[in-house]
Parts: C-alpha cells; structure tokens; sequence
C-alpha cells in the first residue's frame, strides 16, 4: 500500500535532543532537591510528559504539579539548546521539506507543544508543518497509539497509509500498535533500539528517494 502521510516523532529522530529532555527534567528537579536517577533518565527517552511524571512520582515523589513541570521543563531545555545549539538529525529539514511534496506530513510527540514549537521553529519548518500532536493532545502519550491515531484521523488518512520515523522503543511500539509502518532512524539513539520497526536508517542523508511513491517499505529486518 502506497503512503499518503509522513508522521515524524521529533525528539531523537528530527534533533538530537533526547539527553536535553532528561537533563532539562534533572535540572529543574534538582533545584529542588530531588535527584533522577539513571534509570528515569532513561525511561524519559521516548515516553511521553503524562507518562513520564508518572514514573517519576512512583519512582521518588514531585513536589511539582504536572504543568509545572512540564513547562519548568521546557524552560530548562531552550536553555540548554541556545547553550549548546540544537543539533539537527542529518538531513532531517530536507527530507521532510521532500516528504510534504509526496503526501501529508506532521510531527507527533511526546513533548509539550510549546517544546515542539521551539524545535519546528529553529528546523525552519513551520510552513510545512502548521500544527502537530504533542503531550496535551492525548490523554495516553507513547507507547500508546492514541497520538499517531490522532494525527491521522486529523490528516483522513487511513492508519495503514501512514510512514513514521521515530527512534525509541517506546515510539515503535506506538506507530506499530496504531497500525502503521514505521522506519527507526538510529543516528542519536544512544539506546541502540531497533526492534519492531520495518526498517532501520542511520540518518535522513542515506534515505534518498525510495520513501516516496509505491510501496515505501519492505519489511522488517532491512536497513542498518
């Protein structure tokens, strides 16, 4: 089956931001005298903000309201960006630029919407992507499907028509669970996941032109 939308995860698969979402999280957190410990760092990656201040509060308590956080957070991490500079996945802006030549494209994540609008705006790509899911849109964010099942009821593409990218095992699993075919892109998976995804593509750079037009993937297994 041919692809109709092109769905992007954002964080560690468009930018190389997935340590600036825990250390962001660690920081603010920190000034109040709560340490995160390695192990919810690493659950931050690919998790949505609903889930992750969940595990947080199971996992040593947040004196912190979810939206607090949650935009205490975002503050912390636009910090860290202008400190260090967003790092771009390579070939990410150009490749999705391509994409919305070839069918409908948005970003789907589990950040807040205020952290997605300071990536898309600094990718310089807010024309060809005027509006996207994030962690205030659904009620379950990744694994759940609920966002990428959004995306698409809102694009009236059929579940099956729709290519994602995302790098997380978190995030396979909620493009798989939604019915979708999904390609991991490993360049700043610091993780190393792969399982589950069709196919497995460094960067945007090694991609080409094979995504676009008749059938976009050819099974699981494939890639690098």
């Amino acid at each position: 089956m041919s692809v109709s939308a092109y769905l992007f995860d954002l964080d560690g698969t468009l930018v190389d931001s997935e340590r600036e979402n825990a250390e962001s999280i660690a920081r603010v957190l920190a000034s109040r005298g709560r340490l995160v410990s390695d192990e919810e760092r690493a659950f931050v990656v690919g998790h949505g903000w609903r889930e992750i201040y969940d595990h947080l509060v199971r996992g040593g308590g947040v004196d912190l309201t979810f939206d607090e956080l949650k935009e205490q957070a975002a503050e912390a991490k636009e910090a860290l960006c202008k400190e260090a500079g967003l790092r771009i996945i390579p070939g990410a802006p150009d490749f999705v630029r391509r994409a919305a030549r070839h069918g409908a494209v948005t970003i789907v994540s589990g950040s807040s919407r205020r952290e997605i609008a300071f990536c898309v705006e600094l990718l310089g790509l807010g024309d060809v992507v005027p509006w996207f899911v994030g962690a205030e849109d659904v009620a379950r964010g990744k694994p759940s499907p609920d966002g990428y099942l959004a995306a698409a009821a809102r694009l009236g593409v059929e579940p099956g028509r729709c290519l994602v990218f995302e790098d997380s095992a978190a995030g396979i699993t909620s493009a798989r669970a939604a019915g979708m075919r999904c390609v991991a892109v490993s360049s700043a998976n610091f993780l190393g996941v792969r399982q589950e995804a069709d196919e497995v593509v460094r960067d945007f750079l090694e991609v080409g032109d094979r995504f676009f037009g008749g059938e976009a993937v050819a099974g699981p297994g494939r890639g690098a």
